[in-house]
């Protein structure tokens, strides 16, 4: 992101609140020390705030132009592309073009002002939580799924939108020799979601421990590290080099673990630990044909409190 993306995403954001109806302004507005600031969720339902599929034009373009700002140009398009599969879906289940994207919009705190402030973009298989403190910005939890997870037909048949997210995780695993795939391998049995599921603290100890960095060859933690960077890539580059610099200066704590099958079409799991964040990754539901993905920051999650700290010694 750009030194001066906090002013963009302020004039962005002003640019969303510029369009609604005045009736509505409050409504997408949530209280820094609000007691549900860390309640999210990626399953399909209501959420409070701006509903896309109710908003005018100029209303969804400026909320698309805060996307593009807190994303590298990949990771705009996948979350663009995760509500294109999620609209897919939604034409397949009613066999009725939807009227527009169910994805609600919410702005925490004040843009501009010395406290810290946010933003979050959440509905079915998209989770976006955006903190900009001072000229700081942070960008967790981040939630990204797809079903189907590959296309069945049509005009996009066989697109897999978070197929390199499996596919370098399944490169890992078949690098591995015996004995460290005795010791990455949890179960055989993958679990029905990704184990952190929507808790408003992720905690890593629920992950799988998983193969340590110390116990790959080169030739694997060059794929380890490709699988990473993978996620980091969908934000912006100098937040994505800060997160990797810090799990690579902890690399004691990297490791690898799976569950589940190990060929195409089996259900399966994977996780990413690390000391500055975890990654997690799961396609079990619907025949294997339903992925999830999450890269959750270990401190910048909901803006590491930035928020409530903020609005405590600002009010």
């Amino acid at each position: 992101m750009t030194p001066d993306a906090p002013t963009r995403m302020d004039d962005a954001v002003r640019k969303v609140l510029a369009a609604l109806p005045e009736d509505a302004d409050e409504s997408v507005r949530q209280r820094p020390d609000d007691p549900d600031l860390r309640t999210w969720s990626y399953l399909p339902g209501d959420r409070p705030g701006l509903c896309l599929e109710a908003a005018d034009d100029a209303v969804a373009a400026a909320v698309h132009e805060l996307v593009d700002l807190a994303h590298s140009e990949h990771g705009a398009r996948l979350v663009r592309d995760a509500m294109a599969v999620e609209r897919l879906r939604r034409l397949a289940a009613t066999g009725k073009e939807p009227a527009g994207d169910r994805y609600w919009w919410r702005l925490v705190g004040e843009p501009g002002s010395a406290a810290a402030w946010g933003w979050r973009l959440n509905g079915h298989h998209v989770g976006v939580h955006v903190v900009v403190d001072g000229d700081r910005v942070t960008y967790s939890p981040h939630f990204v799924g797809s079903e189907p997870a590959r296309l069945p037909g049509g005009p996009g048949a066989g697109l897999r939108i978070l197929g390199p997210e499996e596919d370098l995780a399944r490169d890992l695993l078949r690098s591995l020799d015996p004995d460290q795939h005795r010791r990455a391998v949890a179960s055989d049995l993958a679990p029905a979601d990704i184990l952190t599921g929507m808790d408003p603290v992720a905690d890593p100890s629920v992950l799988p421990p998983g193969l340590g960095w110390e116990s790959l060859d080169a030739h694997q933690r060059t794929l380890f590290e490709r699988l990473v960077d993978r996620y980091l890539a969908r934000l912006p580059d100098a937040y994505a080099r800060a997160c990797r610099a810090e799990a690579m200066a902890g690399q004691e704590a990297l490791a690898f673990g799976w569950a589940g099958g190990e060929e195409v079409g089996d259900p399966h799991y994977y996780c990413v630990r690390s000391d500055a964040f975890l990654i997690e990754y799961d396609n079990t539901q619907d025949g294997a044909n339903h992925a999830h993905s999450v890269l959750r920051h270990l401190r910048d999650d909901f803006g590491g409190d930035a928020l409530r700290r903020h609005h405590r010694d600002h009010h």
